[in-house]
């Protein structure tokens, strides 16, 4: 009895990394589905960084 519920034990623990993995890669595909959805419905993404464009002066010279 000791020597299954140990083996159980290491199992889990091995297996462990590999179903968090899994569980970070179906929440990463359910957000990209759901970005792919909204840019059919015509919402569009905006970076929150932008770099600023240098306005150019025209003085007329």
């Amino acid at each position: 009895m000791r020597r299954k519920q140990f083996r159980n034990i290491v199992a889990l623990i091995l297996l462990w990394p590999l179903l968090s993995g899994c569980w970070m890669a179906a929440a990463a595909g359910a957000g990209a589905y759901g970005g792919y959805k909204m840019k059919e419905k015509g919402y569009t993404v905006q970076s929150p960084i932008t770099k600023e464009e240098k306005k150019t002066e025209k003085n007329g010279k």
